[in-house]
């Protein structure tokens, strides 16, 4: 009987391309992927970047031990990296491996199941130890999973990590800590990657990194290949077939002339947005652009020593929008209740994103994280939780009013999808899951298998705000790039966010 695991993932799309890295190269080694009750080996991927991305990885780590007290647990990511020896004292933790250590997560997985990936490796936890070995340091010399295939499977859109860590020192973050400064994996072995997803069928890949924006900055200055992020774009664009391609997170200041002049070339604003008509089919880059705000007000931005001013961000976003057009879907992390957070402070923080147009927002209270300045900021001046409650009420109503004007905006549209997995409950009805170029979920009618590229028109909004369309199969039939790749036997559901 093949061994088995589960990997749990928390926190960041970055943290998940680890974690499907991991699985993946589990897989190759011959084991199998279980449910948590089930499994030999549980590997819980851990964020840590509030308190409660904390407490969740220990409520479920505490859940696998009691429902599965055989099961070996390994706990990975960046509470794991932060503090090693708080998690590795939960009870069923049988190994601790921080970010430091990931790339050996894999040999210490094999390892529990009494099948190590490398007989001679060394590192690997002992069976039946008395206490958790911890694999964490300050070095950081093991933490990419430059090996995993990357492939179209229980992800139809993976993630391929190109980047590693931050060199930035925002007051409240506690990456630097967890994942140490930026690095970046190899041009050639990006492309390599790009290459085998393409082979295997693959559709569309994620470029992921934790400051996405800084990848090459780190490598040999002497060499012909890539070292801009802009650069890379390209490469991928020339050297690889790869039908369509989408960055993830990037700085507001990353977004630099060479860059945004990527954007127009491959995910331009062609003639007939299809905010208005039809446009020519299949930009290869995605039409989506999520640009880390945090807050809106000066003060505040210039207290979480960010490296931007509200003025900065504003005029990136028109110039991304005058070279993609008004189809381009932007998104933003924002920070409520940063240490001494004032009234006045709030409110020119939500008018500033009021007058912008997003297309969604990913909100979160502020949290303290130890070893940073806002730790002790927070320390002298808190701002109250009621306070901090009422705040996140009124962003999200404005996030929920951002989200549902941007897709009104696309009724009667014609927009290019991938299909996704779907899951069984909307399959019994008829419809599959999917996701347009410009990033919005819509249920699509008819039955498609995942990894499909369509081109759709979307029809109608439901009241949580998905999308509904059907296919424009005509314009299939004459689309030479349209690629079908073989749907897994069993839907799994994989949100569009």
């Amino acid at each position: 009987m093949a061994s088995s695991f589960h990997i749990e993932n928390f926190g960041c799309r970055a943290a998940r391309a680890d974690g499907e890295a991991i699985a993946a190269l589990l897989q190759k080694s011959g084991a199998t992927e279980s449910l948590p009750a089930e499994a030999e080996v549980v590997i819980v991927n851990t964020c840590s970047v509030t308190a409660e991305a904390d407490r969740e990885a220990r409520a479920f780590i505490r859940r696998v031990h009691r429902n599965n007290p055989e099961a070996r647990i390994i706990a990975t990511g960046c509470y794991a990296q932060r503090a090693p020896e708080e998690i590795g004292a939960i009870p069923g933790v049988a190994a601790v491996i921080g970010n430091s250590h990931k790339a050996l997560a894999p040999d210490v997985a094999l390892s529990l199941m009494n099948a190590p990936l490398h007989p001679t490796g060394n590192n690997l936890v002992q069976i039946g130890a008395a206490a958790p070995q911890v694999l964490a340091d300050e070095t950081f010399a093991h933490s990419f999973l430059e090996e995993a295939p990357i492939t179209p499977g229980a992800q139809t859109r993976p993630n391929l990590k190109i980047q590693e860590g931050c060199s930035n020192r925002c007051s409240f973050c506690v990456i630097p800590q967890t994942r140490g400064n930026s690095r970046s994996l190899p041009a050639a072995t990006v492309l390599n990657h790009v290459r085998s997803f393409v082979e295997a069928g693959g559709n569309e890949l994620v470029l992921s990194g934790i400051n996405l924006g800084r990848w090459g900055r780190d490598l040999d200055r002497s060499s012909s290949e890539p070292r801009t992020l802009a650069a890379l774009v390209r490469a991928i664009f020339d050297q690889t077939s790869l039908p369509r391609l989408r960055l993830s997170s990037i700085e507001p200041m990353d977004w630099d002339a060479e860059l945004i002049s990527v954007v127009r070339d491959f995910a331009g604003n062609h003639p007939g947005s299809p905010a208005t008509g039809p446009r020519r089919w299949g930009g290869r880059l995605a039409r989506h652009a999520h640009l880390p705000l945090q807050s809106g007000s000066d003060s505040v931005l210039r207290r979480m020593h960010r490296r931007y001013r509200p003025w900065h961000y504003a005029d990136k976003i028109t110039q991304l929008l005058h070279v993609a057009g008004t189809a381009l879907t932007i998104g933003a992390d924002v920070m409520v209740g940063f240490p001494g957070e004032t009234e006045r402070e709030f409110q020119e923080s939500y008018e500033f994103i009021r007058s912008l147009p997003f297309g969604y927002l990913h909100l979160f209270p502020f949290s303290p994280r130890p070893g940073t300045r806002a730790w002790t900021l927070h320390a002298e001046s808190p701002v109250p939780a009621a306070i901090v409650d009422e705040r996140m009420s009124a962003m999200r109503a404005l996030a929920v009013e951002k989200t549902r004007a941007h897709r009104n905006r696309f009724i009667n549209a014609e927009l290019d999808a991938i299909t996704l997995h779907t899951p069984p409950s909307l399959a019994a009805s008829g419809r599959t899951s999917a996701l347009t170029d410009n990033f919005l979920p819509v249920e699509l009618a008819g039955s498609f298998p995942s990894n499909q590229l369509l081109q759709i028109r979307i029809t109608a909004i439901a009241p949580d705000n998905t999308l509904l369309a059907t296919p424009d199969l005509a314009a299939h039939s004459q689309n030479d790039s349209l690629r079908i790749a073989r749907s897994p036997s069993e839907p799994v559901l994989v949100s569009a966010f």
